[in-house]
């Protein structure tokens, strides 16, 4: 039975061993805690990131992304050009086939 008489005998060496393993224990369990959480975390960065560029692979080339400023000068430039051929095409038709 204990009492407040009662001495407890221990070695202070062996009790410190004790706590330093405990203290190493917890530290090691919030580290690897922590560094699992900080993958975890990086791993949604990436799947986001694959998910974003997916969808951007798919939807660039159909046109729903929108476009390059320099792709809507070029179109700009293609509709000019066109309207000059197509001017070109009607004198030439008009020189080759007089009415």
């Amino acid at each position: 039975m204990l009492s407040d008489e009662t001495n407890i005998g221990i070695n202070v060496k062996w009790l410190l061993q004790i706590v330093t393993f405990v203290g190493f224990a917890v530290w090691g369990y919030f580290t690897l805690t922590s560094r699992i959480t900080q993958l975890e975390i990086e791993i949604l960065r990436m799947k986001d990131s694959v998910t974003s560029n997916s969808e951007f692979r798919i939807k660039w080339p159909l046109g729903e992304l929108g476009a390059l400023p320099d792709d809507a000068e070029q179109n700009m430039r293609l509709k000019f050009i066109e309207r000059d051929v197509s001017d070109l095409k009607s004198h030439v038709d008009a020189l080759r086939l007089p009415k």
